[in-house]
């Protein structure tokens, strides 16, 4: 993502103009967009006109509109961001206030403004216009006849291909035919990973399965590199890592990530990180419980002793349409901040983030015990139960 412009006021209004230009960036401006902000973009419109015979005919016109957000869509897996609202600047073409849907491109600028500019929304347009904080992984997870070809970025766990071979069945009399068809798979995974992986980006390239079906397609691969000759696939030998996972779908990625020897691989990586501070949220949860919550209100009564040593967070608490909601977890954000706190704010759309939005997508690891916080809870619960029976 590049930035292009920035102007923004002493009360955090303003706008700021932004270039897309992977994938990736997409799901950043995703992020970035709420509800009521306004969004100026190229676009196309058809319209109407009624020749002197009576006759109408129909043409596409590029403009340039601005529209008052309303809703927005986001398919991951292609990259299409749709921005519905009503237009909020005059044009010779479309009458203000009348509905409109923007898509917005890669490769095309925006201008996104915004009443008020979080801590939040600002940082994730520092991370998105860092190169230097881009690092990206491959993985194929697979078993026998299924096999998901994933990418990890920072922020995002997409599948790019799935592969399904249905495998005969290894019978008396047909074990050539149970053969051929995992020829077959994995002549397909290997044609995945010629076309789609990008060795001079990528850091690591992980195989995982359930038993030896890793082992064989990694054999595969360069046994089928020796032969063609494939001289990219030997250089970057080093990079593939082979890892016990107990399936071949996306969310055993999770259990992969938390592997040591992926971690060691990856320590700088953000995904890595997350994947670690979750894991450790949980043996605390297991060893600890009274210095591991999660649930806003549990999480703020400990931030309020000044008690939070780790925040985990999922962005999709940012996106919510309810303005107030969006504060109060951008305030507990700068506050965890302002007492020394780490904040991780885990994607929504890694597996990672995934986990982490099924414990109410908020969460923390204290610094020290705070066992009152329970105790208060079920003095409130009896003074509650007390009155109703009153």
């Amino acid at each position: 993502m590049r930035l292009i412009s920035k102007s923004l006021e002493k009360d955090a209004s303003g706008y700021i103009t932004l270039y897309p230009e992977e994938l990736e960036d997409m799901w950043h401006v995703y992020n970035l967009i709420a509800k009521d902000d306004t969004i100026k973009a190229t676009t196309f419109r058809k319209l109407q006109s009624e020749s002197s015979t009576g006759s109408t005919t129909s043409q596409r016109v590029r403009l340039n509109l601005t529209v008052t957000v309303e809703s927005v869509d986001f398919d991951p897996h292609v990259g299409l961001l749709r921005i519905n609202g009503r237009v909020a600047e005059e044009n010779q073409h479309v009458k203000m206030g009348s509905y409109h849907t923007i898509d917005l491109e890669l490769n095309r600028n925006f201008t996104l403004s915004k009443s008020e500019w979080d801590v939040i929304a600002l940082e994730r347009i520092e991370d998105a216009c860092d190169v230097t904080k881009q690092a990206d992984v491959a993985a194929v997870v697979c078993q026998e006849g299924l096999a998901n070809i994933c990418f990890l970025t920072e922020h995002m766990t997409i599948v790019k291909q799935r592969i399904e071979t249905p495998i005969p069945r290894k019978r008396k009399g047909s074990v050539a035919n149970h053969e051929k068809g995992l020829q077959k798979f994995y002549e397909q995974i290997y044609q995945a990973i010629l076309r789609l992986f990008h060795f001079d980006i990528l850091k690591a390239i992980i195989i995982a399965s359930p038993g030896f079906v890793k082992d064989q397609v990694y054999q595969y691969i360069f046994d089928q590199a020796v032969k063609t000759d494939n001289k990219l696939l030997m250089e970057n030998k080093s990079k593939f890592v082979l890892i016990h996972s107990s399936s071949g779908h996306k969310h055993s990625l999770n259990e992969v990530m938390q592997d040591q020897s992926i971690q060691t691989k990856l320590a700088d990586t953000k995904a890595t990180r997350e994947v670690q501070a979750l894991d450790q949220f949980y043996t605390m949860l297991n060893t600890d419980p009274n210095r591991a919550f999660y649930g806003y209100d549990h999480v703020a009564k400990a931030n309020e002793q000044g008690a939070v040593g780790t925040l985990l967070v999922t962005d999709e608490l940012f996106r919510s349409a309810d303005i107030a909601t969006r504060k109060k977890y951008v305030a507990l954000v700068e506050t965890v901040r302002s007492m020394g706190g780490s904040v991780r704010v885990f994607s929504s759309m890694h597996v990672s983030g995934e986990q982490l939005q099924l414990l109410s997508g908020v969460a923390a690891i204290l610094n020290f015990p705070i066992p009152e916080i329970d105790i208060e809870e079920d003095e409130e619960e009896r003074e509650t139960e007390q009155d109703e029976a009153a």
